[in-house]
């Protein structure tokens, strides 16, 4: 995959000096999985050209990537990662041209502040899910001129049509540390596929690089989703802290102390989860629902626990679980302890037997209320472990978020309950499949809403 960047004009061989890279030098650096190599195709005082070429070794691909979103069975060897500027490319850009991005040019200091006119031309960029739509959008409100040209599916087969691949060239005239900060995040933003995990340094990293322009950029929802992939969660305290009231009244030191708030709020629920594991004695468990696996990178640290599984509906959401605890590289008799595979909690399930306690972190609010009786029947009729360990938002406490005006804390939570509601429904089913509850609240308690979260610990028998 080729990026180019051009400077038109008057000394336009200072493109050199503002990117820390000589003209006359061909430099290749080493990725994860590849090369990356930077070279001047022309360079004079009236035009310079510095160009980004990406060579991937499609062998490490395989081997330290996460499969490719998709249900090609050979999507994991054959792909378009090594053709496309995808967040290869976002990643290449950061490695190579650090201190441009960062705004130090050591040699001419005065050069960071330039507005001078640059061409870049992108070979090639996938847009699935908006085409030439979305990558207008993502680019025109900048200020760049948008020029396409879309590829035809096979030209041996011209009636199969169009793909979703684009050659893109772009023109403004703006700094080289404003267009480096753009293609970090909006190349990532046009192609799903990410060959990293996504979790909330990947918000801290948005809004580095989106500082003081996507914020104002009016599809920075457009952009904020994609870039995280849809994940609800971290989106959804991305556009909070981009909110147009929020940033551009806060410092760097702020925006941290909160996006540190709601993760400290995470981390107390799986501490929580974790002790009261401990303190039952339970040696085999099960995360049902896990997610991105964070309760069972915890546990994996504790002798106590000899077999931990995890169970989740999604079978993406599963491969990025094995990529964050970086299964593949598990020693033996670590990956012994662990096992991991795909199932619904409405469903009677025999993989979910044998356990001696089963975890529901955030998770019964995903489900449609009148499918609980199915779920309740699953867990604690049919799998019945000695311990059950189940966290939910009290809703009560959503009074104390100002972002959401009476609505519920996530897009996809089917309903929330207050304290009440919480209590009867465990005292309910507790009292119905021959166990007993206790709820502790999670988090700092307010003394007329509670606390954020609510749990409720269920031991079988009397």
């Amino acid at each position: 995959m080729l990026l180019t960047i051009t400077s038109h004009g008057h000394q336009a061989s200072d493109l050199g000096f503002i990117l820390h890279k000589h003209p006359d030098k061909f430099q290749s650096f080493e990725l994860s999985i590849g090369l990356v190599h930077v070279f001047y195709p022309e360079s004079s005082p009236l035009k310079t050209t510095v160009a980004l070429l990406l060579e991937l070794d499609t062998i490490e691909m395989v081997r330290k990537t996460k499969s490719p979103n998709s249900n090609f069975a050979l999507g994991h060897y054959v792909n378009d990662r090594p053709f496309i500027a995808s967040s290869f490319m976002s990643h290449a850009i950061a490695k190579v041209f650090s201190s441009a991005m960062n705004g130090s040019c050591k040699n001419k200091p005065e050069l960071v502040d330039q507005i001078i006119p640059l061409e870049i031309t992108i070979d090639v960029v996938a847009a699935p899910k908006g085409g030439e739509m979305v990558i207008r959008q993502l680019f025109e409100p900048l200020g760049y001129n948008v020029s396409l040209t879309r590829h035809i599916l096979d030209t041996k087969f011209t009636h199969w049509g169009y793909s979703k691949y684009y050659s893109v060239k772009l023109e403004h005239t703006i700094t080289v540390q404003s267009l480096l900060n753009h293609l970090y995040v909006l190349l990532p933003a046009l192609d799903y596929e990410k060959h990293y995990y996504i979790n909330h340094d990947e918000v801290d990293k948005l809004l580095s690089k989106g500082k003081g322009w996507l914020e104002k950029h009016p599809a920075k929802e457009l952009i904020t989703k994609r870039y995280l992939i849809n994940l609800k969660s971290l989106s959804n305290a991305a556009l909070t802290l981009l909110a147009d009231d929020i940033v551009p009244e806060k410092d760097e030191d702020e925006v941290d102390k909160s996006l540190e708030k709601r993760k400290s709020l995470h981390l107390k629920r799986l501490e929580a989860v974790k002790e009261q594991l401990l303190k039952c004695k339970a040696t085999t468990i099960i995360d049902l629902g896990c997610g991105e696996g964070k309760l069972i990178k915890m546990l994996l640290k504790e002798r106590q626990f000899t077999k931990i599984s995890g169970m989740d509906v999604s079978y993406s959401g599963l491969t990025k679980t094995k990529n964050s605890l970086h299964y593949d590289e598990m020693p033996p008799k670590q990956k012994e302890r662990l096992s991991l595979f795909q199932g619904s909690l409405l469903y009677k399930d025999s993989r979910l037997e044998g356990y001696e306690a089963a975890t529901l972190v955030e998770v019964i609010e995903h489900l449609d209320e009148n499918r609980l009786p199915a779920f309740e029947r699953v867990v604690f009729e049919f799998a019945t472990p000695k311990t059950v360990i189940i966290t939910t938002p009290n809703a009560e406490y959503n009074i104390k978020f100002e972002n959401l005006n009476n609505e519920m804390r996530h897009d996809d939570h089917r309903f929330e309950w207050t304290r009440s509601q919480f209590e009867n429904w465990a005292k309910t089913t507790a009292a119905t499949y021959n166990y007993k509850v206790t709820i502790l609240p999670i988090g700092e308690e307010d003394i007329l809403v509670g606390a954020p979260t609510q749990m409720g610990i269920f031991t079988y028998g009397n």
